[in-house]
């Protein structure tokens, strides 16, 4: 069955990719409109309420990719330890720098830019541009004006694995490494700590588990993950002309590629997997404010906002791009392929989150 997907798939390669990648974004900006998924909004629930559900919903997506890559990989739909993600250049610095910039740039802006993807969506001219703005300043940070900037700062911070002998960054490659067991022994057991420990994490919550929108959240959004995961995979051929990147929903990098596609569509064969995939979450933002009948235009409430908006948006461009992902790319892609990077970055954009949170709180009070 997996063969004759692949033979399908890698037949017409941008076909499948483009109006998979639509299908999947369009059903995971559906899910995080209608149940409310937020990460940034995650982090205040549990600093201002003591209300952990929407955080135990993110950490439950994260765990369900863990498992459906781990499936993948067993079913030989692709080798995912050779995503960006698994590299042996552990960029330390990148991951806590970019995840601290990142996560303070999204409570400044109200969401991260899933989030601020569905809002726009729904009318939300404010989300809008900060998609933009968001997505000019990716661009500029990975090969324009900021671009020599991320390389001094953090281009020589790197740990090389390979010198130590480890062939990934995995967090079972690294119990091979430190125990001496068979990868594959170490990679199921690095599996079962994180994937189980989350799980455990989040249904010995009774608030938890008594909601069914954030289960529901949490198992859908890591689904869309592994299909992701699973149409990119098929696609891989090493005869390609153009070989499809293995990579699964993010949405950094995307939103400058979005903006590069639409000011040069005709220099390109079609829309690719990043295109389409930020297209599909604007659909589903759509088709959810239209199921709840919430579809409206709106806009900055002041200068402040604006500014504030659009501070926060520069910070999720570049330390997204620093970071190597956002809270969908590092904090469920990334970590579902248990890569330490990917690790790092989630823990540092939730540290960011609660400075952001605190410094709005500061601001507030002061005002």
């Amino acid at each position: 069955m997996i063969e004759i997907m692949r033979e399908m798939v890698i037949e017409s390669p941008g076909f499948y990719i483009m109006w998979g990648g639509l299908a999947i974004a369009t059903v995971f900006g559906y899910i995080v409109y209608v149940t409310n998924f937020c990460t940034m909004g995650s982090i205040s629930d549990f600093m201002s309420f003591g209300d952990f559900r929407r955080f135990r919903s993110w950490l439950l997506a994260a765990a369900v990719a863990m498992v459906g890559v781990a499936i993948l990989q067993k079913l030989e739909v692709a080798d995912y330890t050779t995503s960006m993600y698994m590299s042996t250049n552990l960029t330390w610095l990148a991951n806590i720098s970019g995840g601290l910039i990142f996560g303070i740039g999204m409570v400044l802006s109200g969401g991260c830019l899933s989030k601020n993807l569905v809002r726009a969506g729904s009318g939300d001219m404010r989300s809008a541009l900060v998609l933009v703005v968001a997505g000019l300043f990716a661009y500029m940070t990975i090969g324009g004006l900021l671009g020599p900037l991320r390389i001094a700062l953090f281009g020589d911070a790197v740990i090389d694995l390979a010198e130590l002998g480890m062939e990934t960054q995995g967090f079972g490659e690294f119990v091979r490494f430190a125990t001496g067991l068979d990868g594959a022994m170490a990679t199921n057991i690095a599996l079962a700590i994180l994937a189980g420990g989350i799980a455990i994490y989040c249904f010995m919550d009774a608030g938890f588990r008594k909601s069914p929108a954030h289960v529901i959240a949490g198992i859908g959004i890591g689904l869309c993950v592994v299909a992701g995961w699973a149409l990119t995979g098929l696609a891989q051929d090493d005869f390609a002309d153009v070989p499809v990147q293995l990579i699964s929903l993010s949405y950094v990098r995307p939103a400058g590629d979005t903006l590069d596609y639409l000011m040069r569509a005709t220099a390109y064969e079609g829309p690719g997997f990043n295109v389409m995939t930020f297209a599909g979450v604007l659909l589903g933002g759509f088709l959810g404010a239209l199921s709840k009948g919430r579809l409206s235009l709106s806009t900055f409430s002041d200068k402040d906002d604006t500014r504030r908006n659009m501070i926060g948006a520069a910070m999720m461009g570049f330390g997204g791009v620093v970071a190597l992902g956002c809270t969908i790319g590092q904090g469920v892609t990334g970590f579902s392929t248990l890569a330490v990077g990917s690790g790092i970055t989630l823990v540092f954009i939730v540290l960011g989150g609660i400075i952001g949170i605190k410094y709005m709180e500061w601001s507030l009070m002061r005002d």
